[in-house]
């Protein structure tokens, strides 16, 4: 064993992620992520290690291996680990040192002989304490083990990581034809191995093209699109010895010197928050070209070779979407060579591993989805099965498990298809996800109000987007009886925008048809213009999303400064909206500005009585969206005094 060294200037730990330690109070192992585009020791993510061997506590790196090389995308790769629970400062270096050796194995399993110099390559042990804090950080160079004590958090993380990178895609459809004696199924799996060999050898095919283009509807802004061949790529150079091109090597008209950025529209000096759904993405399209120049003018030529046995011809289908990070600076053809074909060859083994067992049965089929959960600087890819059901108990325990190493909450849907990116939308320039008929409603409109006056109070808000709904919307006239039930789109949008159902926002008519079905109301209730209430939204929430719902009831309008610490709290820990019935009026409780010395507070409200078109501006400038005192300064009380109120609180509810 060799001693710690002296730390060096060179030797400095630059943090990325907001959250080094994913579970606090809890002993573990995290693979730390970084990029080779990034300077050497800079970590972006960390993953928690769920899967451990039988016999000892040290990682299952079969399992391990598998499971980040779907789900982490080319260009990010592990750098490192960190021991979560470490016992004493004494033996960090020798726990260190364990996590150094457990990251440089993962990555030999995850490599598998890609021809890296994993002897040499720096990587780094850290150490920590049950509680979190006080990381101990290690790295290894060249064998020799330097203790570190510069540690930098990056501030604007995700501008470090999108304004020198971009995103590659490339969607691939494969029909691969399999071949087997009817006689002698055993011979199936041999035969299917052998196919999907022969797909697998297909990527590096001299005779591939690559076709490099940017989608946008806006052709006038995009280069032409950029053809790479399969003849001209290099595929023995490791990434990590690729030098990057400076950015003005992208003007060049050969293609073999065009760089990223010659595809890149956002340049490193733009303004505004730089992040996944807005980075640059580039496609690629794979095309094989079985054909060729010939010297000689020849006749095409057909070879038959008979079956010496009666064969049966089955199909499986692949379909591969792969999404690879990329430095603007690198040149387009290490992109093909070194990311998107290592990744192609990589989903579709994931993939081939996945049907061998039902090889014979109904084929699994298999999708991958890109997801960019909180907390998280890259997007990763996840494969699902979609023979099963989201709600089924195995895609549950899939989705959990991910849950479990991102360190992602277990009470809401983070990783479900409805969660995952979708690329037509990043294209045009769209952000809104909601699919509803007509057109599109303005989404939060309380960001960037005024603030409510309240002097020392702590602000508590609903978590996540909403859409706002109000009288005379989609041209149906509810004006004067119809607030409760825009109330209640309201809250059901952000039930949608959260991905917890997929089902439409209800029209009125909808809303009371739930009503007549559950038993609460006559049939002569549907298509009338009576008022509902707190009660009846719960009604609608419990049979149409399956959520349960909190009542509380208030005798007048001036005990509701009373609930403000019962409010913020739901706000804080359940972040739905809140509707406020009392009389014949109904609003939409955002949130409160509540300061718990002096007991003074206000009320974020969107009101559904605005009869006016979507303007943003108009609405808040006319109180529409804004923040209430229970008593202004004219001495007016927003919520009266002879009325009773009562407030329904829907539960986020718990489920991945």
């Amino acid at each position: 064993m060799k001693a710690t060294e002296k730390v060096t200037d060179e030797d400095t730990i630059k943090i990325l992620c907001p959250r080094l330690i994913l579970i606090k109070n809890e002993p573990g192992l995290q693979w730390l992520i970084g990029s080779p585009f990034f300077p050497p020791f800079t970590i972006i993510s960390t993953l928690k290690s769920i899967h451990t061997t039988s016999s000892t506590s040290s990682p299952d790196f079969i399992k391990e291996s598998d499971d980040l090389r779907t789900l982490l995308i080319k260009g990010f790769d592990v750098i490192g680990a960190l021991v979560a629970g470490g016992s004493s400062s004494d033996d960090g270096e020798k726990n260190a040192r364990e996590a150094i050796g457990w990251a440089r194995k993962l990555r030999e399993f995850v490599i598998g002989g890609g021809g890296e110099n994993l002897e040499n390559r720096e990587l780094i042990g850290a150490v920590a304490g049950l509680s979190g804090g006080d990381v101990k950080f290690f790295v290894e160079r060249n064998g020799n083990v330097t203790a570190v004590d510069s540690v930098v958090y990056e501030e604007n993380q995700e501008n470090f990581v999108w304004e020198r990178g971009c995103l590659f895609r490339c969607n691939l459809p494969i029909k691969m034809p399999v071949y087997f004696p009817v006689k002698n199924e055993a011979d199936a799996e041999k035969m299917y191995l052998r196919a999907a060999e022969a797909v697998a050898s297909s990527f590096k095919d001299p005779l591939a093209t690559y076709m490099i283009e940017r989608l946008s509807k806006d052709i006038s802004s995009v280069p032409q699109p950029v053809i790479i061949r399969g003849v001209d790529l290099d595929f023995n150079t490791d990434l990590t010895n690729i030098k990057l091109v400076d950015d003005k090597a992208a003007q060049d008209s050969d293609a073999k010197k065009l760089t990223c950025a010659h595809f890149c529209l956002k340049s490193k000096s733009s303004p505004g928050l730089i992040s996944v759904e807005n980075a640059d993405v580039i496609q690629v399209s794979v095309l094989f070209n079985s054909s060729g120049k010939s010297p000689k003018t020849s006749a095409p030529l057909a070879e038959y070779f008979p079956a010496l046995e009666e064969a049966r011809l089955f199909f499986v289908n692949f379909e591969l979407e792969v999404l690879c990070y990329v430095a603007k600076d690198l040149l387009l053809m290490s992109a093909i060579s070194k990311l998107i074909i290592p990744a192609l060859v990589d989903q579709f083994n994931s993939m081939k591993k996945a049907v061998l067992p039902k090889l014979l049965v109904q084929h699994p089929q298999l999708c991958s989805y890109h997801f960019n959960p909180p907390g998280l600087l890259h997007p990763i890819t996840v494969i699902y099965e979609l023979n099963y059901g989201e709600t089924e108990l195995k895609q549950v325990e899939v989705r959990r498990s991910l849950h479990t190493r991102l360190g992602l909450p277990f009470d809401r849907p983070l990783l479900r298809i409805a969660n995952a990116l979708d690329f037509s939308m990043m294209k045009d320039g769209s952000g809104n996800s909601s699919k509803r008929k007509g057109p599109s409603l303005l989404k939060d409109v309380h960001i960037g109000i005024p603030s409510s006056g309240v002097s020392g109070g702590v602000v508590s808000l609903v978590q996540g987007s909403y859409e706002y709904h109000h009288y005379l919307q989609d041209g149906f006239d509810d004006s004067g009886w119809g607030c409760a039930y825009r109330s209640l789109q309201t809250i059901i949008s952000w039930f949608r925008l959260q991905h917890y159902t997929s089902i439409d926002v209800p029209s009125h008519r909808e809303i009371q048809q739930a009503l007549v079905e559950i038993g609460d109301k006559d049939p002569s209730f549907i298509g009338s213009r009576e008022w509902i209430g707190a009660i009846e939204l719960s009604f609608v929430l419990d049979k149409l999303l399956g959520v349960s719902c909190k009542i509380i009831n208030v005798r007048s309008g001036a005990e509701l400064p009373e609930k403000c610490r019962e409010l913020a709290l739901h706000f804080e820990n359940q972040g739905t909206p809140i509707m406020i019935g009392g009389g014949v009026l109904a609003y939409t409780l955002l949130g409160v500005d509540y300061n718990e010395v002096s007991g003074d507070c206000a009320f974020l409200i969107l009101d559904p009585h605005y009869t006016g078109n979507d303007d943003h501006k108009k609405i808040v400038n006319g109180g529409w969206c804004g923040w209430k005192k229970a008593v202004d300064s004219k001495g007016r009380n927003f919520f009266l005094h002879d009325k009773f109120y009562n407030l329904l609180l829907p539960q986020r509810p718990s489920m991945v």
